[in-house]
């Protein structure tokens, strides 16, 4: 028996451990509450294994991070077999949320009727594009089903570290500026090639702008799909200086074909490093978009975010 001053027996009491104050406590684990709408990743482009391997990648990485995270994948241009689209995604959730709550109530639950969006859409881009946001923000209409829209994953540094490492990995830049050791083949410039247009390129800029400040080398975004834009940035680059160029794609991978990348490095005269593709960033973004969404606060991600 123990009082309220001390045990009786004078056995130690095992008291709660208080949190360490600071920056550098731990943070709470988060879970995802219960009946939580679905994250749906929006996919753009053509479907093809690689890409339905990439979405997976990213949606895993976004429940490891979100314990209990209902995440499915979403074609924009899906045939409703293999790849399954959007509008039938967010139809189908629909339908499994409304019949969990049927059966509840037919096994004499006390619950409430579901209310709020079915899901949150996460589009798999990187930057802006008006074209596909347009055609995603259809689908989600469409579907005549209540589910939110998020912004893009970018501008972000978790972004301008993916293409620091990118770069890396293609030896067009150094893994680590602070080793002293060079890479042969490093670029002095960097040409970050942007889809969707002149907004598409102004917010790649922003993510330019922390990418060059890593690398300690000059970053211009250019569009890829504006005819002579991508030569235009590389002559500029070239003409303040520069003299070995490398390309970063400023996308995931889907939004557009592989050939046009390896055309576009013809075009500028230099190597291309691959897409971000499924970094871990990626999966970290779009749960940041999700948990925005609702309302609720994600663990902590290395870099703050751009304001």
């Amino acid at each position: 028996m123990s009082s309220p001053t001390g045990p009786a027996s004078g056995l130690p009491v095992r008291m709660p451990r208080p949190r360490q104050p600071g920056r550098h406590r731990r943070p709470e684990p988060l879970a995802a509450p219960e009946g939580a709408p679905a994250l749906v990743l929006a996919v753009p482009g053509t479907p093809a294994a690689a890409t339905r391997s990439l979405a997976e990648e990213v949606v895993s990485i976004a429940r490891s991070e979100l314990p209990g995270l209902d995440a499915r994948i979403g074609y924009l241009d899906g045939d409703d077999t293999e790849f399954p689209t959007l509008q039938a995604v967010l139809v189908h959730a629909a339908q499994e949320r409304a019949s969990r709550y049927e059966q509840a109530r037919a096994a004499g639950a006390d619950v409430k009727e579901p209310e709020g969006p079915v899901a949150v859409v996460v589009p798999l881009l990187a930057g802006p594009d008006n074209a596909l946001l347009r055609r995603i923000r259809q689908a989600v209409m469409d579907s005549r089903i209540a589910a939110d829209l998020t912004d893009v994953l970018g501008p972000h540094p978790l972004l301008a570290e993916a293409l620091h490492v990118r770069l890396s990995e293609a030896g067009l830049a150094r893994a680590d500026r602070a080793r002293l050791f060079t890479v042969a083949t490093a670029a002095d410039g960097i040409v970050l090639a942007a889809v969707g247009g002149e907004e598409a390129v102004q917010a790649a800029g922003i993510t330019g702008m922390l990418l060059a400040a890593r690398l300690a080398v000059p970053v211009m975004a250019a569009a890829l799909n504006q005819d002579g834009s991508i030569a235009s940035i590389a002559e500029q680059l070239r003409s303040s200086g520069s003299q070995q160029l490398a390309l970063a794609p400023y996308l995931i991978g889907p939004e557009i074909d592989p050939a046009v990348i390896e055309e576009a490095a013809k075009e500028a005269g230099c190597s291309a490093a691959e897409p971000l593709g499924p970094y871990p960033a990626i999966g970290k973004l779009a749960l940041a978009k999700y948990t925005t969404a609702l309302g609720i606060a994600p663990q902590q991600a290395q870099g703050a975010p751009v304001r």
